[in-house]
């Protein structure tokens, strides 16, 4: 969309505000507004200025001015505010350079696109995300010096078979990991689901499916379409935008965390990715399930940098409560075609054009910019040192015998071993200046105070396993 046609818009659609909108390092969006007559063409070759200072990871106090760009292309009208706004997606631009800032992440997602572009090994990088999520009814807690709770409310909850509700409890629910997909009114949350559909379709986004996810109390999944690396992000930020926001228009609440209820299973972020040059899959080919040589290279660069991948893509200290061996969770670094057991797999297609790997460990607590650029920069170190990952592991990697388990590399166990390795591997991130060493300094640090706060704060299953020691 050229700039004319978004001040056409604004013109037809008698828009009242326009919304900047950006992401910050952890991956949350943020918004300012103006009023349409403070809105002008310049607003798209001069910027708008907010304080870089008061983002948690980012400026200085001492050069903390920055620029919001707007991007034309990302031009929507809000479904759900009551005065007609326009929302524009933006990239953070350093003002006294007129380039992107080295830890925005939409600027750093650009970055490597254009480094995948002058490496010559490819053009187009293909993502296509399925971050899972919960609608809860109501979700409560509490953290300070005399303790912590938690609690969640659910009325499809399995747990909540012998309570008492106005109207009567209905007794249809799905059981613990029976979520995976019966109908209604087992599963209550279909037309929601469709509401969400509608106004992601109404944003740009296109929707390929929606159902219940494996989880009781509510977990879920709309799938949509794949595209290139920063479009793609774009689009996983305006999913969350309308998940969160329509859940809240029904009454209820819509949390991406990885693992919100114990006994049952986490919310991941499966990731589909291919590379192209000239219109052509590089993935397709002759070998293993009809990948090509490049893409058993492409998955060997996943595979080696995986632990120092599982800092941007596993990025919170909830995310380990997911990754835990011995469980239905994604920990064993093995490819397989349509093993679901293996991190990577390979799924079965009909065609060259869809061939592609599915990268099974990521979270939807990532900030997708970061989680998408990182994968594609490991998997580029692979094709451009041959790293190959190996024979695929065909066997269901939950239940081998522990001489074959112990020699099948796992994911980090904790967030704070996954910044370790960052730390110690992130020179394939930094290639063609995608990512700063300073930058990645900075996202340890802020990991780090999570990580921390995490350390030092009393759970309450440790009265439970030690109170009376």
């Amino acid at each position: 969309m050229a700039v004319a046609d978004v001040m056409k818009l604004v013109k037809d659609n008698e828009i009242r505000f326009v919304d900047f909108r950006f992401t910050d390092t952890r991956g949350k969006e943020q918004h300012v507004s103006v009023p349409v007559s403070a809105f002008d063409e310049s607003k798209f070759t001069e910027g708008h200025a907010f304080d870089g200072s008061s983002i948690a990871g980012w400026k200085g106090i001492q050069a903390s001015d920055m620029l919001l760009m707007p991007d034309p292309d990302t031009a929507n009208i809000d479904p759900f505010f009551d005065e007609p706004t326009l929302i524009l997606t933006c990239d953070v631009v350093e003002p006294s350079t007129g380039t992107g800032y080295d830890r925005c992440p939409r600027s750093m997602a650009k970055r490597a696109e254009a480094y995948l572009k002058s490496s010559g090994i490819g053009d187009t990088a293909f993502f296509g995300p399925e971050p899972e999520f919960f609608i809860f009814d109501s979700v409560t807690w509490s953290v300070d010096m005399s303790g912590s709770s938690s609690k969640v409310y659910s009325e499809e909850a399995a747990w909540v078979s012998g309570e008492k509700f106005e109207g009567g409890n209905i007794g249809h629910r799905p059981t613990v990991k029976g979520g995976y997909f019966p109908v209604p009114p087992v599963d209550s949350f279909q037309d929601i689901r469709s509401a969400m559909c509608l106004a992601l379709e109404e944003l740009g986004v296109p929707v390929e499916v929606h159902h219940h996810e494996v989880a009781t109390a509510g977990q879920c999944e709309i799938g949509t379409k794949f595209a290139s690396l920063t479009q793609r992000a774009d689009w996983t930020q305006i999913l969350k935008y309308v998940v969160h926001n329509v859940a809240h228009q029904y009454g209820k609440t819509a949390t991406f965390m990885p693992k919100p209820i114990v006994g049952d299973n986490g919310s991941g972020m499966h990731v589909h990715q291919s590379i192209w040059k000239d219109g052509k899959n590089l993935f397709a080919g002759n070998g293993y399930a009809g990948l090509s040589e490049f893409a058993l290279y492409y998955i060997g660069g996943i595979i080696k940098h995986a632990r120092a991948l599982n800092a941007i893509t596993n990025p919170l200290t909830n995310s380990y409560k997911r990754l835990v061996p011995g469980f239905e969770a994604p920990v064993k670094l093995a490819y397989s075609a349509r093993n679901r057991s293996a991190s990577i797999r390979v799924p079965y297609v009909q065609s060259d054009k869809a061939r592609r790997i599915e990268v099974r460990f990521p979270d939807p607590g990532a900030n997708p910019y970061l989680a998408f650029t990182a994968m594609m920069m490991a998997g580029l170190d692979g094709v451009q040192n041959k790293i190959h990952p190996g024979d695929p592991s065909d066997k269901n990697l939950y239940d081998l015998p522990p001489e074959e388990d112990a020699k099948i590399p796992t994911v980090c166990s904790s967030l704070d071993q996954a910044l370790e390795y960052l730390d110690k591997d992130r020179e394939f991130l930094t290639r063609g200046g995608v990512f700063s060493n300073e930058m990645i300094d900075a996202y340890i640090g802020l990991k780090m105070e999570e990580v921390t706060r995490f350390r030092m704060t009393t759970h309450p299953v440790e009265y439970d396993m030690y109170y009376s020691i």
